[in-house]
């Protein structure tokens, strides 16, 4: 059972507390023994789940006397990153499974006009429809002013053309909130974004990817693809600002996915290190595993500091935490890994073990440094924000 002892930071409320200790036993309950067999299946199961428990809710707004669905006013912060947490340390598929409802309608929530909202929105806090957000392209990850994939005025309408790859929830999401240029011009500007339901016709999703932790990713291709101009989200031109306030709202919750794996490696080093004998002893009397043990617990800590730093400045201030955000997202995923790689070594042999969970651990963690921003990327964010103050 891993250590709540910083749900005690001034960073929380008495709700948040609250909040958390019913979630670890939904969380024990529902997601200990969740079987993974057929990746999209599962990830739809958990979304049917986490919908059924009332946790999606949090992922969205409330809006107006509660008709987007959601459980607070405001997405709040610290209570997705303390959900994300928790889930990534039972399930790795159930925190991406949470994660994508809120990223992949966030653009509807900051964007969309009052009638999308009411359509969209309480489905996915239901886990009634599964949502994804499509902005990168083969040639455009983090480079999003690279994107090429267009969206031309047609009638009342606009026409898709191009495609979008590395896809979340590509071929299970029943709507993608994509991002295409409507003017081509110079840079980020001319990108706007649609919500494009996932039955539209000209819209491909066979394509999928297989990556080292198994995830439902796939390649859109959109070849002649007609939305109504009501699929239009915010306005036109202004899409990747958009795309990167909710890229910015989600970032420090990344943080906390990579705190809970983290979270989730140390336990278990710590029950192999005091249970495995070696040398007339346990593992755990050895000075050196004794010194990773206490790297291992200090990086957590450290990470969790920036991660919830972040939350709680997002939440009290309603400030912008590009910095911060950036801050926690690099430095929680980074060190991660390395607890990871620490716990696996302890582990020893058996640590390789394919099923072993801190071999799983070791495939899942490896993305959290890549998506939402690589972690050479905060790092310029970083930067550009400090050097602007």
């Amino acid at each position: 059972m891993p250590d709540h002892e910083f749900l005690d930071w001034p960073f929380f409320e008495t709700r948040h507390r609250h909040l958390a200790v019913e979630l670890e036993r939904w969380a024990r309950e529902n997601l200990r023994n969740f079987p993974h067999n057929n990746t999209d299946d599962t990830c739809r199961e958990l979304v049917r789940r986490m919908g059924e428990g009332g946790w999606l809710r949090y992922a969205v707004p409330a809006g107006p006397n509660g008709s987007w669905g959601g459980a607070d006013e405001y997405i709040d912060s610290r209570i997705v990153c303390l959900i994300r947490e928790t889930f990534a340390r039972y399930h790795p598929l159930a925190d991406f499974a949470f994660a994508m409802q809120g990223l992949g309608s966030g653009a509807i929530v900051l964007g969309g006009s009052d009638a999308q909202k009411k359509t969209y929105l309480p489905r996915v806090a239901r886990g009634e429809k599964i949502a994804a957000f499509a902005l990168s392209e083969p040639e455009a990850g983090s480079d999003v002013a690279a994107m090429a994939c267009k969206a031309s005025v047609q009638g009342s309408g606009y026409v898709l053309d191009g495609v979008k790859t590395w896809i979340s929830n590509g071929g299970i999401a029943d709507f993608y909130c994509v991002f295409a240029r409507t003017d081509f011009l110079p840079g980020a500007r001319g990108i706007s974004a649609f919500i494009v339901d996932s039955d539209t016709a000209g819209l491909d999703t066979s394509e999928r990817i297989e990556v080292m932790a198994p995830h439902p990713l796939a390649v859109l291709r959109f070849s002649h693809c007609r939305v109504e101009a009501e699929a239009l989200l915010g306005v036109k031109g202004e899409g990747f600002k958009l795309a990167m306030q909710v890229l910015d709202i989600f970032r420090a919750s990344v943080a906390a996915a990579a705190n809970g794996f983290a979270c989730r490696a140390l336990d278990e080093a710590l029950t192999r290190s005091k249970s495995r004998k070696m040398f007339g002893g346990v593992l755990a009397d050895l000075q050196l595993t004794q010194a990773a043990l206490g790297d291992m617990a200090t990086a957590l800590d450290a990470s969790r500091l920036l991660t919830y730093r972040a939350a709680w400045r997002r939440d009290v201030f309603q400030a912008r935490t590009t910095k911060e955000a950036a801050m926690a997202k690099m430095f929680a995923t980074e060190s991660a890994q390395q607890v990871i790689d620490r716990a696996l070594q302890l582990f020893g042999g058996q640590g390789v073990v394919a099923g072993e969970v801190v071999e799983g651990l070791y495939r899942d963690i490896r993305a959290l440094r890549i998506y939402e921003g690589a972690t050479e990327v905060q790092k310029l964010i970083i930067a550009r924000e400090i050097l602007r103050d």
